[in-house]
């Protein structure tokens, strides 16, 4: 068996979807592209690619003006190196563990 398996997901299925679209809009603002989202995602976060591909591709269909301006504006933005990178999902990890809804 696989040790780097993801790590199982919070009490529901709603709020690790919460949660995963949570970490993909800190993603957007930080630039990044899906393909680089999936990859930090599934690097620092342990979410498998294919929920990130999933929850973003629901994004898309909900608010496709936004994702297409969006894709447009990546054409001329310099990328994040691994480092910032990997700082940056691993502050957005702890700040979401320490900041539950309290709307809920």
């Amino acid at each position: 068996m696989d040790d780097s398996s993801p790590p199982p997901p919070p009490c529901s299925s709603s709020s690790y979807i919460h949660m995963v679209q949570h970490l993909i809009e800190k993603c957007m603002i930080f630039h990044m592209t899906k393909e680089e989202c999936m990859e930090a995602l599934s690097k620092h976060a342990k979410i498998e690619q294919v929920i990130t591909s999933t929850v973003w591709n629901e994004l898309e269909k909900v608010n496709p003006e936004f994702f297409e301006a969006y894709g447009k504006s990546k054409e001329n933005d310099d990328r994040m190196s691994e480092a910032e990178t990997s700082e940056m999902i691993q502050k957005m990890i702890c700040d979401s563990s320490k900041d539950p809804k309290k709307d809920q």
